[in-house]
């Protein structure tokens, strides 16, 4: 039986995940359990609970989140092949936090208004910034097989 080593968790690992750090898979597997327990209990809850007509963008919102957090259940397995998910989740928060979020902060009107919550909980979209294997991303989604490819 091998000793814990908290050096090689931060050394890349070619054998098991194609070069990204062990620190970076097991990050990205408690981001797929955080959305599991955090944002399916949510939307579940909503969805199973819920009587009468849907507000239908309200229902959009849920049925998306419900749909990330099944999905993430495969990105507990295998966090690699699911990172499109993350991808997806960096992309909508971000882009409703510069769109919608920071043009009524500093105008002073998210204080206090319907956004302010969806703001907070949009905010730790950092966290998936930061624990992102982008080289990984950039070889694998962005560019993939440039050193294959021959010179002509």
């Amino acid at each position: 039986m091998s000793a814990f080593n908290a050096k090689a968790i931060f050394a890349r690992d070619f054998e098991r995940y194609e070069g990204v750090r062990p620190i970076q898979i097991y990050l990205m597997r408690l981001g797929f359990l955080l959305v599991i327990v955090l944002v399916g209990n949510i939307a579940w809850s909503n969805i199973f609970t819920h009587e009468g007509d849907w507000d239908a963008l309200q229902a959009v919102a849920l049925s998306m989140w419900a749909g990330c957090s099944v999905l993430s259940v495969f990105g507990l397995i295998n966090p690699l092949r699911w990172i499109p998910l993350v991808l997806f989740e960096i992309a909508y928060k971000s882009i409703w936090l510069l769109v919608v979020a920071y043009p009524m902060w500093s105008t002073g009107r998210l204080a206090g208004s319907r956004a302010e919550d969806i703001a907070l909980s949009f905010l730790p979209v950092i966290l998936p910034i930061l624990a992102m294997p982008w080289g990984y991303v950039w070889r694998t989604h962005v560019w993939p097989n440039r050193l294959s490819r021959k010179p002509m």
